[in-house]
């Protein structure tokens, strides 16, 4: 299967720079693969669509306000990193954007000069390990000097943009828990605590896993071969309870219904891996493309991803390539906002 068999084409100009002013105020393609027809709908009506007895999973991973800037201790040049993931003993790997590459030893200060950075060791495509120095915890720092880490298509003033306030709100779900994430689990920043008590009024059940999603969900596919592609791995864990919920629904019939691409990977990682859905941790490196046989997984909540990327491959591999495409051709057509900001789709 061929990478350009997942391309659609996109005016630059429905890919949403900002959130809604609502959560739920969001339309909702509702994508019937029985039948292969769709509707327009909202995200209020999601309610419609499930029934009782049916279990949403969710990504509790929270984004942590992971990009950085500072200035080089020699030459006071510019700098700036993304930290993505904590390797204990003050050492950290991230991301390195400077005037000049990236060289073991290079010192600089982050943060208005709370955080001492001295680059460890460099690896591939801008990433490096940081040795980091504070007096006070760098998770302190992030909060209270870092900015969200949103994706490269939307555009931000570098660290004086005044939307960045309402970045830090709405590029979380509100029920982000567990810090580790540098990208949001998008299809989640659709609901708010109204849609959930409602939802959990009528019945439907909830469980929470955690993927701490990173910027490998950003990575293009350079492939020719979708299968030549490897996946970054990504942090995973899914407690007792949560794993007690989906074996539960697996055995008495209820459907498990992923709220984004975040949870399928976790579910169906686990379930590979273990044969069922058990308390487990680990990393994910799994990639879901046509044709791939679901083990858990039987409805799914999706924003519209970029063409050719994983994610428009994982959704075509639940719903049909030329169902997807064609679903997305109609987006296009009625205006739907596109990526993480944007409005989702429903695949039942």
């Amino acid at each position: 299967m061929k990478t350009s068999d997942f391309h659609y084409d996109l005016p630059p100009e429905l890919i949403a720079q900002e959130p809604l002013r609502e959560r739920t105020a969001s339309r909702m393609m509702v994508i019937h693969r029985a039948t292969g027809r769709w509707e327009h709908r909202h995200v209020t009506d999601l309610p419609d669509y499930l029934r009782a007895g049916d279990l949403l999973v969710v990504n509790n991973t929270r984004v942590i306000p992971a990009r950085l800037f500072g200035r080089m201790t020699d030459t006071g040049g510019q700098v700036e990193v993304l930290l993505l993931e904590d390797l204990g003993q003050g050492n950290w790997e991230a991301m390195f954007k400077a005037s000049r590459p990236a060289r073991t030893g290079t010192t600089f200060r982050l943060g208005h000069d709370r955080v001492e950075a001295r680059i460890a060791a460099v690896a591939a495509e801008g990433r490096v390990t940081l040795a980091l120095t504070s007096a006070e915890p760098v998770a302190r720092v992030m909060e209270e000097e870092g900015v969200p880490p949103l994706p490269p298509y939307i555009k931000r003033e570098k660290e004086r943009d005044p939307r960045t306030a309402e970045d830090r709100r709405r590029y979380q779900t509100v029920y982000a828990r567990h810090a580790g994430a540098v990208a949001a689990p998008t299809a989640g920043l659709h609901f708010s605590e109204s849609l959930l008590e409602t939802l959990t009024g009528q019945g439907v059940r909830r469980a929470h896993v955690t993927l701490h999603v990173g910027p490998g969900t950003f990575k293009p596919v350079k492939v020719e071969n979708v299968e030549d592609h490897a996946m970054e791995a990504e942090r995973y864990e899914i407690d007792e309870a949560a794993a007690s919920a989906i074996a539960e629904a697996r055995q008495s019939g209820p459907r498990i219904v992923a709220v984004g691409s975040t949870s399928v990977r976790t579910l169906e990682t686990v379930a590979k891996e273990q044969g069922s859905i058990v308390a487990s941790h680990g990393r994910s490196s799994l990639f879901i493309y046509p044709p791939f046989e679901f083990q858990v997984v039987d409805a799914m909540l999706t924003n519209f991803h970029l063409p050719e990327s994983t994610l428009i491959m994982m959704v075509s591999a639940l719903a049909g390539r030329e169902l997807v495409l064609r679903a997305y051709e109609e987006a296009v057509r009625q205006r739907y906002r596109f990526y993480s900001y944007g409005d989702c789709m429903l695949i039942v």
